[in-house]
């Protein structure tokens, strides 16, 4: 397999007295669906920027598609990298085709206009979405989790090679949650895409994603590994590192071949629920 992202050495703070990244090296594979977790705080969305080269590390660099991306143009990552952030509400009253088409300026001809390529895309990220329906309405007019799910389309329609998602199910409700996740799963398997999503849902990255990146709090790492681990879902989200990253007890149970994981808050201490279960 291929490289699609190689992150060596990735240092970064916000001042002198506070980093938030510390020496973070990883690799991920084309085609594979990578989750980014950790608590608030610990540099997920740093490092999505960092990825998408919106901030240059202080020290380390980041290949995409083994090049490295200091060198990029912003033309060159966009035809390399799409992101999806969290929600939010332009201060124009642009529709929600409006903003799928968005993804695809990079792509306009001379004459600055859409092409029937661009339209098939941006067409068929919101059949994929479920945002068809209000295709017409401007943003501020639907919910929360509709302009999410218009957000990700917009993403989709970029069509990169590279899909980098800042908690994409954020303002979801449970069904579209899943709904969401089988999206990009069958986006990641049928066209190989490279998905990098950070989540707080640690039972959907079980489910859905191949790897796992956690980031822990600078200070909370033991002396043999660094502040962050990386490899197979199933052996980075077990319930030890989960509560060591938390700071969190937790209840572990499987069901068929899935382990899962529930907080258990100060209440449940006066229950009969152990703290872990299998």
């Amino acid at each position: 397999m291929t490289s699609a992202i190689q992150a060596e050495h990735v240092t970064f703070g916000y001042g002198r007295d506070r980093p938030v990244l510390r020496d973070v090296g990883f690799e991920v594979q084309a085609g594979t669906f990578l989750a980014i977790a950790g608590p608030n705080g610990v540099g997920k969305s740093t490092l999505i920027n960092i990825l998408a080269g919106l901030l240059r590390p202080q020290s380390g660099e980041i290949l995409l598609e083994g090049a490295n991306l200091r060198s990029c143009s912003v033309q060159d990552i966009a035809r390399r990298v799409a992101v999806v952030r969290q929600e939010f509400i332009p201060a124009f009253g642009f529709s929600a085709i409006e903003t799928v088409l968005m993804a695809r300026t990079l792509h306009y001809g001379r004459l600055g206009f859409e092409s029937g390529t661009d339209r098939e895309l941006a067409r068929r990220a919101m059949e994929l979405t479920a945002t068809t329906e209000f295709a017409s309405r401007t943003l501020g007019s639907l919910s929360a989790g509709e302009r999410q799910r218009v957000f990700i389309a917009r993403g989709l329609a970029q069509n990169t090679p590279i899909l980098l998602l800042d908690e994409p199910t954020s303002f979801l409700d449970l069904k579209h949650q899943v709904q969401i996740y089988d999206l990009l799963k069958s986006i990641q398997t049928d066209k190989g895409t490279t998905i990098v999503a950070i989540t707080h849902d640690i039972n959907l990255a079980t489910q859905y994603c191949d790897q796992t990146l956690l980031l822990y709090p600078l200070g909370s790492e033991p002396v043999e590994h660094p502040s962050y681990r990386i490899g197979k879902t199933t052996e980075i989200l077990t319930p030890e590192e989960v509560e060591r990253a938390f700071d969190v007890r937790v209840f572990s149970a499987i069901m068929g071949n899935e382990r899962f994981l529930i907080p258990l808050g100060a209440r449940a201490g006066n229950s009969n629920l152990p703290g872990r279960a299998s």
